[in-house]
């Protein structure tokens, strides 16, 4: 399977890279303001910590398998023997390290992530957790990560997440997988066709889908799509 069967685009015709370096800098530069990463986020049992271990960790899962595929098939194994438990034990051994240690890793990490993806083919299939992907997909799935776990950060210490047009990435990851939200809980796609609309926060509308013939319905507020688009088996979903 590739991409999760998932109706990709073929070129990354979006700028979704250019988004997630931008995304991972603004998390940064709020992160490296606070100094107790000991505070707890709305994810239960985890602390600002635990978040940025957790990103960290999957862009070296993500660099790993893209450089090194037959290593990665041993992570594999290692979340399918760890099951549940998988995402939040390596979460847990991340936010063990000092504080400096694991700015340091993620800041690092990111960076020769971004490099490799951007060295890289845009329908290169390797490896990931449940299926082939390739960077289609591995990109918006990293830009949704960085931005669903950098609201819990942003959250615990109570500063306000601007909002910038990098979310229409993120709700097109939720457009695009509508059919993995049924086959999670046991049923079937609908056939009909379906429409999406979104009103930016700059007032833009953000649409996807055919115009539908009935009346009477209207954008929904960009913060509709502040939820977890779902599509990324594996890792501790956001």
């Amino acid at each position: 399977m590739l991409n999760y069967n998932l109706p990709v685009p073929d070129v990354d015709d979006a700028g979704v890279l250019a988004a997630l370096v931008a995304e991972g800098d603004d998390l940064d530069v709020r992160v490296a303001a606070v100094h107790d990463w000991s505070i707890p986020t709305p994810a239960p049992g985890w602390t600002v910590a635990h978040q940025i271990a957790h990103l960290a960790w999957s862009d070296a899962n993500a660099l790993s398998a893209l450089r090194t595929p037959d290593a990665f098939s041993v992570e594999l194994g290692r979340a399918k023997a760890e099951g549940s438990g998988y995402a939040d034990k390596a979460a847990a051994a991340g936010a063990a390290k000092p504080r400096s240690l694991l700015l340091d890793e993620w800041r690092d990490g990111r960076a020769e992530l971004a490099a490799a993806l951007l060295d890289t083919p845009w329908d290169h299939a390797f490896p990931w957790y449940m299926s082939k992907v390739t960077l289609a997909l591995m990109v918006p799935l990293r830009l949704m990560e960085t931005w669903a776990h950098g609201q819990d950060v942003f959250d615990a210490v109570g500063v306000a997440h601007r909002p910038t047009d990098r979310l229409q990435h993120v709700a097109s990851l939720g457009v695009l997988g509508r059919v993995l939200s049924f086959a999670a809980v046991g049923l079937p796609e609908p056939a009909a066709p379906f429409r999406v609309e979104l009103t930016a926060s700059d007032g833009q509308t953000w649409v996807w889908g055919p115009r539908l013939p009935r009346s009477g319905y209207r954008a929904a507020p960009w913060t509709s799509a502040c939820v977890s688009p779902g599509v990324a088996p594996g890792p501790r979903p956001t």
